[in-house]
């Protein structure tokens, strides 16, 4: 189902109607004008007294109004009350309470006057009465002792607010009591009970009034009640009486209705006309009673009455003197009935049939202003001029009052007034100001000029034409600048100038011009109308069937207007969309994931643009898993008797019988045919139609010789085809279409090779299927030259001139005649290489790596072809460095179109260049330019080939280099820096040396001994500086330190220790591998808890940083280091701030020694070892526990 709404066009013409009729009657601000209120307080207005009171008064006016206010019909000196201001350029007052002011002191009814040199504008009498909240008064509550069954009333009783209070029953623990048929609270906000029951007993009935202007809530002392049951109440009688007494109260017995409100049989009731009438019946009797409603003499009004707390209220909304007369409440039970008769009056404050409208007179004119209203009872209508009553106001020979009607005959500028009207009763008044403006103004039309209408095709178009003049314009239409002046039903004419065009085509699009003219002139205005397409959804999601947790997928694909961004909204049951990622919106479809119960329900697809929307729906219904046996959910059966009736030469009917669709209702029909002419055994789509249908009406094609099939769908799959119907040859037909994809284009300089797409058999339409081809040159006043071909898809025409434009058309024909005249298509016949080169070939060098080539265009008829491009050939003739020549490897650049320069990107600096252009079409290349020479000029060089450093002695180093492989230009020098390194690879003072360009080597001297040094080398043009190269190197110790190592590697005691070292290494290995393979964690805890050691217990019981200690097996993560923060050891060892290596990494720091266990260090450390710097060698004899963890 699909449904669609172009964003109510009848609603939003009728509001724009009359938004323009409304503002047709504005007198534009820059002309003198009488007042206007435009703003003012509402007549009852009830103030906070807390805060400042605010009274609005707002008017506009040319020139602009001044205001003055009465209160309670005197003069409102507010300069001679500090409290009281008034808004610059504004009527409103602001009384000020919140500093010292009693809002008591300023009730009263107040009234606004604004008033200009044209007239005088009145508000509304505004009565100010400050809110109040009072408190209960205090009362002693006597507890209800009920017995059961019986009615009771909990009176409220809240205190006399203003406004009245809102009642509610609540508890101590403020929870609002339970309501029901049985106990229910009145409009007067007592509690009803028809009766009570045990379960009513409680001590905490409480009433609660809630001033909503103060934000008070104010409570009634807590009222209690008692409910005695029949059955406590006799063995209570029991009790004190004695065995022989006869004793015993009566059982609960059942009543008949009694009204507990309102009281007698009849009441009356007075409600104002637009009000809400409420009438209320609450019964008492047991059962509980049920009310019922009824009017005597007629039926409740329908969609406008209610029924509210359980039935015992009547609510009847914007209640009319029709509504008067009696109605009835029934309360009824088991027992019997009561009734009671309200009779309701219907009385009316006035209220408006005509208001009087401003208007707007040129000297001389006439006018009326009529004011009528009506009320019950009728209302007195009476006149006022700038707030005087007419009686009294000055004489105006222009001006006749005649009852509800002021008439004016050839007024003239001082007759312009505000004229008041109030109409009162017993029940209220109305007042309402309009004004005589007299003027004499050409026209002017307000709306802005080239405005732009956009409606959807079909839909009405109202174009404003807003406008102003004294006498009122006469308003006419026009379509076009130029066009004639629109009249007919086609078109609504409006008082207030709009244009409505009731149905508005995509012709209706364009330019509409407006004009305004009266005695004093005239004026035109243009608007713009856009007509767009509707918006469509072609594919509208369809009814599916899923299993649980399966799979199901909703379509909606739409159709727009181009120049209308839709936006799609999916709902389910017309709410948004679950969140849930299960839910997968795409570009045109739904996608609901593994299925549940919960998914099932109605989805709507919306589409929404700016001007229109439209929706479809579908339902999705959820069902289990088959049970056991399960129901088959299967592909439909193949439909049969498929039978061919109406037989025409271009249209045949089919109908079929469906076969049986398994438990799943057939969605579609897809009807395919065999064309046993031209492909037989071959089946083609036809068409496909709903499952509801079992005929099709079929368009056919000439010299056909068709068979169809049918095949049904559901939502499991396609059925098998039917058997084919009956075979049905239509008659031949001269052919309806031409080939398709003509196309011209020549192979070789002289010719044009014609080709086309060869129309399918069936689209032949009858035998001796040929093409006529058909060729002229374009733009010479040629004959066509055709030839007949047979039926191939290439004919070629030789002898053509090189790359001239043809005509080409080709037409089908067969045996019985020519297709419709073919469209013409522009091809061009063969293609030549270029013949001139491009000339004026200019270099720009921008840089030492880029250029800029320019060249002039070839003219297009030497190009002989389609125009591809230039291609720019360059290639580096030698370095201007090195004076040498190498193999010449050319580069080809390629500018795309009719282009005259390009960048040479990728250049060598410091470089000869030379470069020609050529031009390129479909054939190939154009001569060449003469070659251009142009030269790159110096960059910066690239790093020096090698840097060796070689024969360190205790001071010196030897250096040497190799130019860079790309100098770039002509090297100016080296620059040699160069600095320390110490054994914590920190840098020393960088000294830098410039070396001449000649020098390939450099002998530096005055080093320290045994230092490593870093060196940093590159070299230089006039350009700058190249990228370096980087080499350590050291010098050597002296020759006391070398000979003392070696004397030490050379004696025994040396060579001992190593060896005793290394069988450690090798015991703890043994016992590392046995302690892995028994598994478990070590008994470390064991010695700890044996050592009793005050620092390392609250390790465990703090932090637990060592709280379990794991095998190596267990733990491989424990060599990584402890992180900091981590407990010192119990020796007061303290590890670097700086350094996040673990505890064991201090082994060395204090003598290996970590706790007085020395189990930890053997078992646990995990130094990590640092890399000593290159070239540096360590004199410390290396550590037992760094050995082992090398090993490990």
């Amino acid at each position: 189902m699909m449904r669609k709404k172009s964003i109510s066009a009848s609603k939003a013409s009728l509001v724009l109607f009359l938004c323009q009729m409304i503002s047709a009657l504005e007198v534009p601000l820059d002309l003198s004008q009488p007042p206007t209120i435009t703003q003012q307080s509402p007549k009852d207005y009830i103030v906070d007294p807390r805060e400042n009171i605010v009274i609005q008064c707002e008017a506009k006016g040319k020139p602009p109004p001044s205001f003055s206010w009465t209160r309670n019909g005197t003069h409102f000196d507010i300069d001679k009350d500090a409290q009281v201001t008034m808004k610059p350029n504004s009527g409103t007052l602001v009384i000020n309470i919140m500093n010292g002011g009693k809002a008591e002191a300023y009730e009263g009814v107040y009234q606004c006057t604004a008033r200009n040199e044209r007239g005088a504008a009145i508000s509304n009498n505004i009565v100010i009465r400050p809110s109040r909240s009072p408190l209960w008064t205090k009362e002693k509550l006597e507890p209800n002792q009920v017995r059961e069954g019986d009615s009771l009333v909990l009176h409220c009783r809240p205190p006399v607010g203003l406004p009245p209070p809102i009642i509610f029953w609540m508890d101590n623990a403020f929870q609002r009591l339970p309501q029901s048929e049985r106990v229910s609270q009145g409009l007067n906000g007592d509690l009803y009970f028809s009766n009570v029951q045990p379960e009513d007993t409680r001590e905490d009935y409480i009433c609660y009034a809630r001033f909503n202007h103060t934000q008070t809530i104010q409570q009634k002392q807590p009222i209690s009640v008692k409910v005695f049951s029949m059955d406590s109440l006799n063995d209570t009688i029991a009790a004190n009486l004695s065995d022989t007494d006869i004793y015993g109260a009566k059982p609960v017995t059942e009543r008949q209705p009694v009204l507990l409100t309102p009281t007698g049989s009849t009441s009356t009731k007075v409600e104002l006309r637009g009000n809400v009438l409420l009438l209320e019946c609450i019964a008492a009797g047991l059962p509980t009673p049920v009310i019922r409603w009824i009017k005597e003499g007629g039926e409740l009004p329908a969609n406008r009455t209610f029924f509210e707390n359980f039935k015992k209220t009547l609510k009847i909304i914007d209640v009319s003197e029709a509504d008067s007369g009696n109605y009835k409440c029934i309360a009824r039970n088991i027992l019997g009935s009561a009734h009671h008769v309200i009779s309701v009056t219907v009385k009316a404050a006035p209220y408006w049939i005509t208001a009087p409208r401003n208007l707007v007179l040129s000297p001389g004119e006439d006018g009326t202003l009529i004011c009528r209203a009506n009320g019950n009872p009728k209302p007195n209508i009476s006149w006022l001029a700038n707030g005087v009553p007419i009686a009294i106001a000055p004489e105006d020979p222009s001006r006749k009052v005649d009852g509800d009607t002021i008439i004016f005959s050839h007024v003239q500028e001082r007759s312009s007034a505000v004229y008041q009207c109030n109409a009162s009763n017993e029940y209220g008044y109305l007042l309402a100001n309009a004004f005589v403006n007299v003027l004499a103004e050409p026209p002017r039309i307000l709306t802005s000029a080239n405005k732009l209408y956009q409606v959807i095709s079909d839909s009405p178009a109202l174009l404003d034409c807003a406008y102003f003049g004294s006498p009122k314009p006469e308003i006419e239409w026009f379509k076009g600048v130029k066009g004639s002046i629109l009249r007919g039903n086609e078109y609504i004419f409006h008082d207030n100038g709009t244009l409505e065009i009731p149905v508005a085509q995509k012709d209706s699009t364009g330019t509409y011009t407006c004009v305004a003219r009266n005695e004093l002139g005239k004026i035109q205005n243009e608007v713009q109308l856009e007509v767009k397409d509707p918006t469509m959804i072609i594919k509208q999601p369809e009814y599916k069937v899923v299993q649980r947790y399966g799979q199901v997928s909703f379509e909606c694909i739409i159709k727009h207007d181009s120049t209308l961004l839709p936006a799609v909204i999916w709902l389910k049951d017309n709410d948004e969309l679950p969140d849930d990622e299960r839910f997968l919106v795409g570009k045109d479809n739904l996608t609901i994931m593994n299925v549940t119960d919960r998914d099932d329900g109605t989805y709507t697809c919306i589409v929404n643009t700016t001007l229109d929307s439209v929706s479809a729906s579908a339902v999705l219904t959820v069902v289990a898993a088959p049970p056991t046996p399960a129901i088959i959910y299967a592909r439909p059966n193949p439909p049969f008797d498929l039978e061919l009736t109406g037989q025409l030469e271009r249209s045949v009917e089919l109908s079929w019988i469906p076969g049986d669709e398994n438990n799943s209702p057939i969605t579609n029909f897809v009807i395919e045919y065999e064309d046993g002419l031209h492909e037989p055994g071959v089946w083609h789509y036809q068409t496909e139609v709903p499952g509801t249908q079992t005929t099709v009406q079929l368009k056919l094609s000439p010299y056909v010789n068709y068979s169809f099939r049918v095949i049904a769908v559901n939502e499991i799959g396609r059925s098998q085809p039917s058997e084919p119907s009956e075979q049905y040859l239509t008659k031949s037909a001269n052919p309806d279409e031409n080939p398709s994809n003509v196309q011209g284009i020549g192979s070789e300089p002289d010719n044009l090779v014609i080709t086309w797409e060869s129309l399918k058999g069936f689209q032949s339409n009858g035998p001796g299927l040929q093409y006529k081809v058909s060729w002229r040159q374009k733009d010479v006043d040629d004959e066509w030259t055709s030839v007949i071909v047979a039926n191939v898809s290439k004919y070629i025409v030789s002898g053509t001139p090189t790359f001239v434009p043809y005509e080409i058309k080709v037409q089908a024909l067969n045996d019985l005649g020519y297709a419709p005249e073919p469209s013409e298509v522009i091809g061009h016949s063969g293609e030549d290489l270029p013949m001139v080169a491009p000339g004026n070939v200019q270099v720009h060098v921008v840089n030492s790596t880029l250029a800029k080539v320019h060249w002039d265009p070839v003219p297009l008829k030497t190009v002989r072809g389609h125009l591809q491009g230039y291609k720019v050939y360059y290639w580096k003739v030698q370095s201007l460095s090195r004076r040498s020549r190498r193999h010449v490897e050319k580069k080809i650049l390629t500018f795309r179109g009719n282009k005259t320069f390009g960048m040479l990107p990728g250049l060598e600096p410091y470089s000869s260049y030379k470069l020609n252009v050529r031009v390129v079409n479909g054939k190939g290349e154009g001569p060449a330019s003469p070659d251009k020479v142009f030269k790159t000029p110096e960059g910066v060089p690239s790093s020096p080939s090698f840097l060796k450093i070689t024969n360190p002695t205790l001071d010196s180093l030897t250096l040497e280099w190799g130019s860079p492989t790309h100098p770039n230009g002509v090297l100016t020098s080296y620059i040699l820096k160069f600095q320390p390194i110490n054994n914590t690879h920190e840098l020393g003072p960088l000294v830098e040396i410039r070396i001449p360009a000649n020098e390939s080597s450099l002998i530096l001297k005055n080093l320290n001994y045994s230092t490593r040094y870093k060196f940093y080398f590159n070299a230089q043009t006039s350009v700058g500086s190249g990228s370096q190269i980087t080499e350590e190197a050291v010098t050597i110790m002296d020759e006391a330190m070398a000979s003392r190592q070696v004397d030490i590697a050379t004696q025994g005691w040396f060579i001992g220790l190593m060896c005793a070292v290394a069988l450690l290494i090798l015991i703890l290995l043994i016992v590392c591998f046995i302690r892995r393979n028994k598994g478990g964690k070590y008994p470390v805890k064991e010695k700890e808890d044996a050592h009793a050691d005050p620092e390392i217990q609250p390790m465990k019981e703090d932090d637990g940083t060592f709280g379990e200690y794991r095998s190596l097996e267990s733990d491989a993560e424990d060599h990584k280091p402890l992180k900091k923060g981590s407990r010192t050891p119990s020796d007061r060892t303290v590890k670097k701030e700086d350094s996040d290596d673990s505890l064991v990494d201090y082994g060395e720091g204090v003598n290996g020694q970590f706790n007085e266990d020395g189990s930890f260090i053997g078992q646990y450390s995990g130094k990590k070892e640092k890399e000593p710097a290159e070239g540096n060698e360590s004199s410390e004899a290396p550590s037992p526990v760094n050995a082992m963890n090398s090993f490990v």
